[in-house]
């Protein structure tokens, strides 16, 4: 990966997200996390060197348009990356594929190749961490604040459960690395609701 551009797309994204007062969840170092897991998973997956870096640079933009507005966000991301990309004399065939990539990290959205696959499963990592709660506080926190609405914490628990059980992981290194968690982590809401 080229460092040089890849330092100076963090350092925008940084600046563009870092003002995101009410962002608790959508936040730069969620883009970091997604980016960092993507190329965990790519690697392993064994994609090449170039699509890696594709892979890196969609993830560090995939919610930029956060900035602009909360909701169908991924188009203004992907304007975003592209604008700046061109910006640095990218090459636009890759933009393209960047582009299409952010587009992609859209919740309803299902994957068409294997990088696409990938961003989605990074996006949505935490679904099968141990985190998993703790991050969704962030999100609901988040989504109070800017939806100005009050979520009662068992509209909240059924909402995680129903994303959960509606999610797949597509890669074969998301399935093996985070299925089980996934599964225990729609235990502990079912024991929630139902107690």
């Amino acid at each position: 990966m080229n460092e040089k551009i890849i330092s100076g797309i963090k350092k925008y994204v940084n600046q563009m997200m870092g003002p995101l007062e009410d962002h608790y969840y959508h936040q730069y170092e969620h883009a970091l996390e997604v980016a960092e897991r993507s190329l965990e998973v790519g690697k392993k997956e064994g994609l090449p060197e170039e699509e890696l870096e594709l892979l890196y640079i969609a993830s560090l933009f995939h919610d930029v348009g956060f900035v602009i507005q909360y909701d169908n966000n991924e188009i203004i991301g992907a304007t975003i990356a592209k604008n700046y990309l061109k910006s640095i004399l990218y090459p636009e065939d890759k933009i393209k594929i960047i582009e299409e990539l952010i587009i992609s990290t859209t919740l309803e959205i299902e994957p068409k190749n294997l990088l696409e696959k990938i961003i989605k499963d990074a996006d949505m990592d935490n679904l099968g961490r141990v985190d998993f709660f703790e991050k969704g506080e962030k999100l609901k926190h988040e989504l109070e604040l800017i939806k100005k609405i009050k979520i009662l914490d068992p509209d909240w628990s059924h909402y995680s459960l129903n994303l959960l059980k509606s999610h797949n992981f597509y890669t074969n290194t998301g399935i093996n690395e985070r299925n089980l968690i996934k599964s225990e982590n729609i235990k502990i809401l079912e024991n929630k609701i139902n107690n």
